[in-house]
This record gives C-alpha cells, sequence and structure tokens, in this order.
C-alpha cells in the first residue's frame, strides 16, 4: 500500500509541478515541490525510503526535462539520503525541521544548478543569481513547505495506523 501512496504522491507533483505551479510563479521562480516532497519523505520515513521517491522524481525529472540522464535522480538521492540520516533525532510533528532542511536543500539544489550551468556554459553572474534567484527560491521553498509537510505527514500518519491494524480482528 505504502508503495502506491508513494507512487501517487510523486506522479500528481510532477503533474502539478509541470502544468499547474507554473502559473504560481514569482518573477520567474517557482517552488521546488519535487525537492520539498523528497525532504518530506526522507524525514518521515528516513533515507531509504526519501531515496527511492528522490531516485522515481530524479528520474522523471531526468527523462522529460534533463540532458543528461541521471543528474536529477543523482542531486536529489544525495539530498534525500543526508537528509534521511537526521530522521531518528527528530518530533515528525515540529514543523521547523522540515522548513530548515527544505530550505537548506533548495540552496544546495539551486547552488549545484548554477555551478554546473557555469562550467558548462561559461555564463554566469553570482550576484544575479544570489538575488534574484537563490534568495527567492529559498523563501518561496520555505512558505510552500508547510502545507505539503502537513498533507505528507497526514498521509503518512494514515498509513502507520493502517499498517498497524493491518492484523488486528476487531
Amino acid at each position: 500500500m505504502r508503495i502506491i501512496v508513494t507512487t501517487a504522491v510523486v506522479l500528481i507533483n510532477f503533474i502539478l509541478q509541470t502544468t499547474l505551479f507554473q502559473y504560481l510563479a514569482i518573477q520567474g521562480i517557482f517552488p521546488n515541490t519535487a525537492l520539498i516532497i523528497v525532504v518530506s519523505y526522507a524525514l518521515l520515513r528516513g533515507s531509504k525510503e526519501g531515496c527511492i521517491a528522490a531516485v522515481c522524481s530524479g528520474l522523471l525529472f531526468d527523462i522529460f526535462f534533463g540532458t543528461a540522464v541521471g543528474f536529477y535522480a543523482l542531486l536529489f538521492l544525495g539530498i534525500s539520503y543526508f537528509t534521511g540520516k537526521s530522521q531518528k533525532n527528530f518530533y515528525r510533528e515540529n514543523y521547523l525541521l522540515p522548513i530548515l532542511f527544505c530550505t537548506v536543500a533548495a540552496g544546495i539544489y539551486e547552488s549545484i544548478h548554477f555551478i554546473t550551468e557555469l562550467l558548462l556554459r561559461k555564463d554566469g553572474d553570482i550576484l544575479f543569481f544570489f538575488v534574484k534567484i537563490l534568495l527567492p527560491t529559498i523563501v518561496y521553498t520555505a512558505v510552500v513547505t508547510v502545507p505539503i509537510y502537513r498533507i505528507l505527514f497526514g498521509l503518512n500518519e494514515w498509513l502507520e495506523l493502517k499498517e498497524k491494524y493491518k492484523y488486528r480482528l476487531f
């Protein structure tokens, strides 16, 4: 059941992020909801399930938008792995840590994206990147993290209750 729900969440997110969320852009910046879902899964379920969600989301982005297969999958995988390692020392009901991890992950994601673009195109203005891309993306991702994490937290609680009482007779 968990595999079906995770697959549905990743696919629905991919469809919404590539179609509907493009209209929610503020000055060309929109939140990376796939990154939020990957970080949330890593925090809620650990690095193993977070990495599975990361590879699935990353491969979808690689297939449809990437120039090389594996770049986004590897990027999401690394972020999910290191985020999931801190899963044991954190209370899932606390919203501050997911916001913190998602903002750091968004900063790392955009910085790596900028560095690879700088290396490939040799065109990059660091001040423009910080002011117009990195800071708005981090703020927008932090704001959008709260409702998405709340939805995933409720879904995770429902699945854990369903798994807990699966073999109960009464």
